[in-house]
Parts: C-alpha cells; sequence; structure tokens
C-alpha cells in the first residue's frame, strides 16, 4: 500500500487539474478593470474599423484546430448582426499586441465595446449560447 500512495496523489492532483483546466477554458469571463486601467484597442492595431455596438477580436495561430472552429462559430453569429464586427488576428504576426494585452494562449477572444474598451475574453472555443449573452449584455 506504501507503495500505490505517491501514485494516487499524482492520479489525484492530474484529476483536479483536468477538472479546472477544461471548466475554464471557452468561458467568456467579464474584465474588471480600475477606471483609470482601462484597456483600449484602436481600429489601427487591429486593422479595421471597430463595431457600432461590439468588436469580437479573436487572437489565432496557424496550427491551432480550435481556433478554426472559434473563427467559424464567431462568423456565423455576426452574420446577421450589422453593429458587431469579428476580427481574426494571427498572434504570431502581432506579437507586440499580444504582449500588450496578456493573450497567453489561442484561441483567446476579446469582447469590445463600442469604444474599443474590452468589457470581457474568453480563453478557448467559447460556446455559441455564451457569445451570445456576451453580446447582449454590451450596450
Amino acid at each position: 500500500m506504501r507503495t500505490l500512495a505517491p501514485l494516487l496523489i499524482v492520479l489525484a492532483l492530474a484529476s483536479a487539474y483536468g477538472v479546472w483546466y477544461r471548466r475554464s477554458r471557452g468561458r467568456i469571463t467579464a474584465k474588471k478593470q480600475p477606471a483609470g486601467a482601462l484597456t483600449t484597442i484602436k481600429s489601427e492595431e487591429i486593422g479595421t474599423e471597430l463595431g457600432s455596438r461590439v468588436t469580437l477580436v479573436q487572437f489565432s495561430s496557424a496550427f491551432c484546430s480550435p481556433c478554426r472552429a472559434t473563427r467559424a462559430l464567431l462568423t456565423d453569429v455576426v452574420a446577421d448582426l450589422p453593429d458587431v464586427v469579428h476580427v481574426d488576428i494571427d498572434a504570431e504576426s502581432h506579437l507586440e499586441l499580444v504582449r500588450r494585452l496578456g493573450i497567453h494562449s489561442t484561441p483567446t477572444t476579446l469582447i469590445l465595446n463600442k469604444a474599443g474598451v474590452e468589457v470581457g475574453r474568453a480563453v478557448g472555443a467559447p460556446k455559441r449560447d455564451q457569445v451570445i449573452s456576451a453580446l447582449a449584455s454590451v450596450k
């Protein structure tokens, strides 16, 4: 029994990490920042005009299969919303912006309001209903 204890501890820790990782990926979280420290993104930085209500900025990479699924989902969701813009940015080509915004993995999708202020973020592939509710919450 003494020889199985380390194995059981490693399995328990790995399982706990796996559960945390699965639950934290793809979930959209609201951005909470003090008023003086708002992250603002200008249209010149992303290469296109901001949406009149919301802009979804997706950071992806060429080898990332969840990035392709996220791109297809976001493109489909914004197709019927004229006041929402979806922008896909190659993270490898925009390293300075990636560092400034604290993008640590792909896909990461930022939700910007009409002023370019980050109001939410999804790390990983978000679910359709989460994207729709996040878009509805932005005024």
